[in-house]
């Protein structure tokens, strides 16, 4: 019951945040210029004051800043996130449409990143470790090229990766979900999207995990030096077991507490990967709202990504649970 009961309180202040988050986001989006109904007037090739006028009246923003909060909190109780000004569409259907999209592109992101980044990080410690001394110019390689791509902006490496695979080599396409017009099926249909869906995961799981590289090898290190490593040398067991089974699990708490804040930084970096790849999710369907001031789509991403943002912390708390048993019900506390 007391496990529960802070499971609770982890929703309550969970949701508190997220209605904080929608409410700045509200008052911060109204600050920037622009005015939407001289951008629709401006769409249907009318600069007509009237017209403009009407817009406002249709739109709701003729009405105080203060009537349009109170108008914005109405809908949001009833799960409303209101019309598109541009798409002429419900903000839900056009989220829902592009949801799948991001998060197929965050999911192998995520696994590039977190896969590659412990494998290349243990492969990076085991050239620091004693025994290994003659493999010292590997964790030098590891380390620098790690640091090099962590430096590098994930625009610049995005474009990088599309011409030497997409352009010079012609190994993979550069832009899109799948081959247009195709009208691919099954399988086929499935490779395709996974051709698509490789340069996007790369560039953004790469630059992220450059990130694990350094987090593993330090925390591998650090488990390397404790006793129950010792006690498993002088009992004869193996260094690839040692490094697998007991070293790796301890090493894994720093990975995962950055493994939940990572997930939602990838949301952000998903947006600057979606334009340079055309990857029609959430981050492209964002950036043409930001263009044309349509307020309620962008409030409507934002309100979705502040709760994924606020659920993958959440879960990371879970799952120290079961990395740690050692951990007790203070995880959640």
């Amino acid at each position: 019951m007391g496990i529960l009961l802070q499971v609770f309180a982890k929703l309550a202040k969970a949701l508190l945040m997220v209605i904080a988050v929608v409410v700045a986001n509200f008052f911060l989006i109204r600050l920037a210029p622009g005015d939407p109904a001289l951008v629709l007037a401006g769409d249907t090739g009318s600069g007509d004051a009237a017209y403009v006028a009407h817009l406002r009246e249709t739109l709701g923003l003729n009405h105080s800043l203060g009537g349009q909060f109170l108008t914005y909190l109405g809908r949001l109780a009833h799960l409303d996130f209101g019309f598109s000004y541009h798409n002429q569409e419900s903000v839900l259907s056009l989220v829902f449409e592009r949801l799948p999209a991001t998060l197929l592109l965050m999911s192998a992101a995520f696994l590039v990143s977190i896969v590659g980044g412990v494998l290349v990080g243990l492969l990076g410690a085991y050239g620091e470790t004693a025994a290994r001394r003659r493999y010292r110019w590997l964790a030098r390689l590891v380390g620098g090229a790690s640091l090099l791509v962590y430096a590098t902006p994930l625009f610049w490496l995005s474009l990088m990766l599309m011409i030497v695979f997409s352009v010079v080599l012609d190994w993979l396409p550069s832009f899109g979900m799948e081959t247009v017009g195709a009208g691919y099926q099954g399988l086929r249909r499935l490779a395709d999207i996974g051709a698509h869906l490789a340069l996007p995961a790369l560039s953004l799981g790469a630059v992220y995990g450059a990130v694990y590289v350094q987090l593993t090898r330090a925390a591998v290190l650090d488990a390397m030096g404790l006793d129950f490593v010792k006690t498993g040398r002088a009992k004869g067991v193996s260094e690839t077991r040692i490094l697998w089974v007991h070293v790796l699990r301890n090493a894994l708490l720093p990975i995962v507490t950055f493994g939940g804040i990572q997930l939602g930084q990838l949301a952000g970096g998903a947006l600057i990967t979606e334009t340079v790849f055309s990857w029609p999710g959430l981050g492209s369907l964002m950036f043409d709202a930001l263009l044309q001031r349509d307020y309620p789509v962008l409030l409507g991403i934002l309100a979705l990504v502040s709760a994924l943002v606020v659920l993958f912390n959440l879960l990371t708390d879970l799952m120290y649970r079961l990395v740690d048993p050692r951990v007790g019900s203070g995880a959640l506390a």
